[in-house]
């Protein structure tokens, strides 16, 4: 049974989006949303919606088992920055879908990953605060939106570099491996090959190995701080390094030299590592800030994450025993990369 049906509306014809309110009431009503975003899509609601049809609220909270009054609070709230337009049981894609689609992961990302984070800002700003574990992210939140961020963002650049390579992969190691759709996506490139995955959170590494038998593969998963890695059989034989959204966590610059070095030790058959990130933005007004830029720069700030930006990447790779092969731009997030080292 399909979520949404395709008959026009006779009211879509003669609707005018109503002006968006700004101000305090345009500030509080997108925060509202942000979490709307998240949700929606966690729902379904969002990929019911995207294929054009009308969504009818009842039956789409009947098949799903899901409490009616939250999801109309949901689509009101939705409806209030024009991601969706309402009447009555009927919901339909608005004039901010199509956008808001494509980056509701970055949304996922702020509001569930990082919601405790932010949520707990006016006690994290002060020093006395900032001792032992003083913030909190919720890791398998953030993977599942980062599977989604890669896909988008990174895979369609990552996909040029593999298509590169001039050897052979049989075995590969991905460095915060999340829910290991990397190494899926890895296997289906390389028939046979073998992997491991490196991740610090428990949680990401059970998902990742349900995720990997599910597709019949049988990879090894270590948890494990990547920046504290040594030499280890289950690395031996590893010609192919990826790391992925991670690479700020090396720093400051002395330790990001350091981690490079090490895990030069680690994997000593790596002949390619191909490491993507995110810097933080230079030259950009506070009020042009691009989507995700302004959330992902003040986490970090917030958790007290020297974030680099592109130009001061520069130099570390040869000091590390790196080469730099070529630098791959990633259009979306903003200051996006992915370093290709050998």
């Amino acid at each position: 049974m399909t979520e949404t049906t395709t008959f026009p509306l006779s009211w879509i014809g003669d609707w005018a989006p109503e002006p968006i309110p700004g101000g305090a009431a345009g500030i509080f009503n997108s925060a509202v949303a942000a979490f709307a975003v998240a949700t929606a899509w966690e729902a379904g609601a969002l990929d019911a919606l995207d294929g054009g049809g009308t969504l009818d609220v009842p039956g789409f909270c009947a098949r799903r088992d899901l409490h009616e009054p939250s999801i109309r609070s949901v689509f009101a709230a939705l409806a209030s920055v024009g991601i969706v337009v309402r009447e009555g049981d009927a919901v339909v894609a608005g004039p901010e879908f199509a956008e808001v689609y494509r980056a509701k992961a970055f949304f996922h990302w702020l509001t569930i990953g990082c919601g405790e984070l932010f949520a707990n800002m006016p006690r994290i700003v002060r020093n006395t605060e900032r001792t032992g574990d003083f913030f909190r992210r919720d890791a398998a939140a953030i993977g599942f939106a980062c599977r989604d961020i890669n896909r988008q963002a990174f895979d369609p650049v990552f996909a040029d570099a593999l298509a590169d390579l001039d050897f052979p992969v049989t075995k590969v190691a991905d460095l915060g491996c999340g829910s290991g759709g990397r190494l899926i996506d890895l296997a289906r490139r390389f028939p046979g090959v073998r992997g491991v995955g490196v991740d610090i959170a428990p949680a990401v590494l059970r998902s990742a190995a349900s995720n990997t038998e599910a597709e019949g593969l049988g990879f090894e998963f270590v948890e494990a701080d990547v920046r504290a890695l040594g030499p280890s059989p289950r690395f031996d034989g590893v010609e192919l390094l990826t790391c992925f959204m991670m690479g700020h966590d090396f720093w400051p610059r002395e330790r990001c030299v350091a981690t490079l070095r090490m895990l030069r030790e680690a994997f000593p058959d790596a002949r390619r590592f191909l490491l993507g990130d995110t810097a933080r933005v230079e030259g950009v007004p506070d009020r042009e800030k691009p989507v995700f830029t302004l959330g992902f720069e003040t986490a970090h700030d917030l958790m007290g994450v020297d974030l680099p930006t592109l130009s001061q990447w520069d130099g570390v790779f040869a000091e590390s025993g790196w080469r730099l092969l070529r630098a791959r731009p990633v259009e979306v997030p903003a200051a996006s990369v992915i370093f290709e080292l050998s």
